[in-house]
């Protein structure tokens, strides 16, 4: 156990830990953040105040709370609801990062020109056409560059899924510091997993952004021409 060699395999599991609870709470972070925009752009005040309600208390309120509140309190009466550590993590990031993921949304569909909204109006498009052919894909691009920052923040967020008993890359590195003392190696090591996971969370919504942004054609409107009726 003295050779740091031989326990960078420990390192190695930790990493794919990590890798499977970002991939799937990024998932359920998508899925959370769409339902809440949706809610609280419903036509009925408690549909709305229920978006809200979701959007407020996990943004308001501390991811690790949170955690510990799914994996110590829901397994004692009158929830009892006992969840594996694996699907807490997931649920609790997805939920925590759906929360804010409604915002950027939500935002970025107000970003949409209001000429947009009556140009598909009067093309007679069905509200769910309107939607996905013309607000949507403008939407998108506002919606990407502070979504990558977001899912970064989700991947560093799972760094606390160490202390509900999760042997994620954290609890590895800790395991390792605690085995062999050697804190700087360990550590250090470990900052460099995340940056490099990090840089493919970026290169991957790059590479997207650029997709999403070939698809759009943007028409800047015709200036008017001086004297001409309004």
């Amino acid at each position: 156990m003295s050779d740091l060699n031989e326990l960078l395999p420990l390192m190695w599991k930790g990493t794919l830990v990590t890798i499977q609870i970002a991939v799937v709470s990024i998932l359920l972070a998508v899925v959370m953040a769409s339902v809440a925009t949706t809610l609280r752009a419903a036509p009925y005040r408690i549909v709305r105040w229920a978006g809200n309600a979701y959007v407020e208390v996990f943004r308001g309120t501390s991811l690790l709370v949170q955690l510990f509140w799914l994996f110590f309190v829901l397994p004692l009466p009158p929830f009892d609801l006992k969840l594996t550590p694996f699907t807490v993590a997931v649920v609790g990031l997805g939920l925590h990062y759906g929360a804010y993921g409604s915002e950027i949304l939500r935002g970025a569909l107000r970003s949409v020109p209001g000429g947009q909204y009556e140009a598909a109006l009067a093309l007679n498009l069905p509200a769910s056409a309107r939607l996905r052919r013309i607000i949507l894909p403008q939407a998108m691009i506002n919606a990407l560059p502070p979504a990558t920052n977001l899912m970064i923040e989700l991947l560093k967020g799972t760094s606390l899924v160490s202390l509900i008993t999760l042997s994620d890359l954290t609890f590895r590195a800790r395991q390792l510091d605690e085995a062999t003392f050697k804190t700087a190696e360990i550590f250090g090591l470990t900052l460099l997993i995340y940056f490099v996971l990090a840089q493919i969370i970026v290169a991957v919504m790059r590479s997207f952004e650029r997709r999403v942004s070939s698809h759009v054609a943007v028409r800047k409107p015709a200036r008017a021409l001086p004297g001409a009726a309004s």
